[in-house]
């Protein structure tokens, strides 16, 4: 990934983590529990943005139905962060279930012998 692609991809985070905590009220989504934005990977040509976000306190059915919800409100979120950071042309946001604090929390429980 360019440096361009890398500082824009932090930028992006920034404001989805705070476009989902205040303004996305969907009810699929808040029921899969805290959202978190864990990274977002822009793509070379700065035209589609790998947004990965995880869930914690929600089980995998609620999980996979926030990320149904998140790519139905994908637009208005890529219109959103096109305005905060005055971007020409916002990226595409395609939203993916980042599973690596679940395998974290897992391997952390397995090491204490809880599992």
């Amino acid at each position: 990934m360019s440096e361009r692609a890398a500082r824009l991809g932090h930028a992006i985070r920034e404001e989805l983590s705070l476009l989902l905590a205040r303004e996305v009220k969907d009810p699929r989504v808040q029921a899969a529990g805290l959202v978190t934005v864990t990274r977002v990977e822009v793509a070379a040509d700065l035209g589609v943005a790998k947004v990965g976000v995880s869930f914690v306190g929600g089980d995998k059915a609620k999980a996979a139905a926030a990320i149904k919800a998140l790519g139905r409100v994908a637009g208005w979120l890529r219109g959103e962060v096109g305005r905060r950071l005055s971007l020409r042309r916002a990226p595409e946001l395609r939203f993916v279930h980042d599973h690596g604090g679940e395998h974290a929390e897992r391997i952390d429980r397995l090491l204490k012998g809880q599992e």
